[in-house]
């Protein structure tokens, strides 16, 4: 099993949902949320709502197809030991990007607009990343998925999940990363529609303040993931705090969340009776 993951089996539970809340404040996928969320916004407002949540149901679903193939291959191949290092080291580096591009994008936008998520894989799809119906942003999410970093950590999930057994271990830690990022990029595409419908003063502060938060956020993770790949005894001292460090950085950027949240509800007119 990796050195890195827990061996008891309850707290690799905890730690792959933990992982799954924190994917889903990927800033690419809260980039790529919030684009869709505006794009039907007007036209379509009950799917703008749904956007989140239909997002990670693709990308979950691929994320799942995955650790089942690599769990039945588990048995006759075993992935190379370099994959997960170089994992790590694309991991590092596009969340540097993400966070450095976000963290200006805060400080670059007027004052006047709500400051937008910042992505990189959705300028790739181009037309595909605005559209229209529940099952085209459910393949959005899926395309994602279709990358090096999600692919080697679902493959990840089987490899370890079949030191416990085989492909039903598997597919419980995938539906538990699914559920994580259900859970945060659900609530994003929630709190993006009510943002765009309340774009007064307190909901301008509050896009910086969530801005900020995952900026830092993907900064902090990068910082502490290229200390353990380059120097030993920082992944010494790390070893065995893996869920306390995920649940570290989900708490950081859920408070961040909530403040976001509560001064968008601030923001709400007062209706004279």
């Amino acid at each position: 099993m990796d050195a890195s993951l827990p061996h008891d089996w309850t707290a690799l539970c905890l730690l792959v949902f933990a992982l799954g809340l924190r994917h889903g404040f990927d800033a690419d996928h809260l980039a790529t949320i919030d684009g869709m969320t505006r794009y039907n916004a007007r036209t379509n407002p009950r799917l703008a709502r749904f956007c989140g949540l239909l997002f990670s149901l693709g990308h979950g679903a691929v994320v799942i197809l995955v650790a089942l193939s690599v769990s039945a291959l588990t048995q006759r191949w075993a992935p190379p030991a370099w994959l997960e290092s170089f994992g790590a080291l694309v991991s590092i580096v596009f969340l540097v990007a993400l966070g450095c591009v976000n963290l200006a994008a805060v400080f670059s936008t007027h004052p006047a607009q709500l400051v937008q998520p910042v992505g990189i894989k959705g300028r790739w799809l181009g037309r595909l990343s605005r559209p229209g119906r529940p099952v085209s942003v459910a393949l959005v999410g899926a395309l994602f998925a279709l990358s090096f970093d999600a692919v080697s950590q679902a493959a990840l999930f089987a490899a370890t999940a079949s030191q416990y057994g085989g492909w039903r271990q598997a597919l419980t830690l995938s539906l538990l990363f699914m559920f994580g990022m259900l859970t945060t990029d659900g609530i994003n595409g929630l709190w993006i529609a009510r943002m765009l419908r309340r774009a007064d003063n307190m909901a301008l502060i509050a896009s910086r303040v969530m801005g900020l938060i995952v900026a830092g956020a993907s900064l902090a993770v990068a910082g502490l993931g290229a200390a353990r790949w380059a120097f030993p005894n920082v992944a010494a001292w790390s070893e065995g705090k893996e869920l306390f460090f995920g649940a570290a950085v989900v708490v950081l950027v859920i408070t961040g969340f909530f403040t976001s949240v509560w001064l968008t509800r601030r923001s709400v007119p007062q209706v004279a009776g």
